[in-house]
């Protein structure tokens, strides 16, 4: 199944978000140990041009997997997202239009 994962960001966090990035990198690149693959995500950015969040197409196998990647993030876990939604995306999701995917 394939899940549109977006994370807000609390404000005031970037210190800790640059600080935890590399642990955030290496949490997607495993696909959080193997709960999930993620296709593709980005950073949010406001129209100011300061970082709100990040979003992640992920394939999961259950919608539980899903999430327990998104909340096992290090940027969830420590603190810099406030809020985390899992959206199911259709069965008929293309996901074979998006690659390289981001976890190894």
């Amino acid at each position: 199944m394939f899940f549109l994962m977006e994370c807000l960001h609390n404000e005031g966090v970037a210190e800790a978000r640059d600080r935890l990035r590399p642990v955030h990198r290496d949490w997607v690149k495993s696909g959080g140990a193997g709960l999930a693959s993620v296709l593709i995500g980005s950073a949010l950015w406001a129209d100011d041009g300061s970082a709100i969040g990040h979003w992640g197409i992920l394939e999961a196998e259950t919608p539980e997997a899903a999430r327990a990647f998104a909340g096992g993030d290090p940027f969830a876990l420590e603190g810099v997202v406030r809020e985390i939604k899992v959206t199911r995306l259709a069965d008929t999701f293309m996901a074979d239009r998006v690659s390289p995917r981001m976890t190894l």
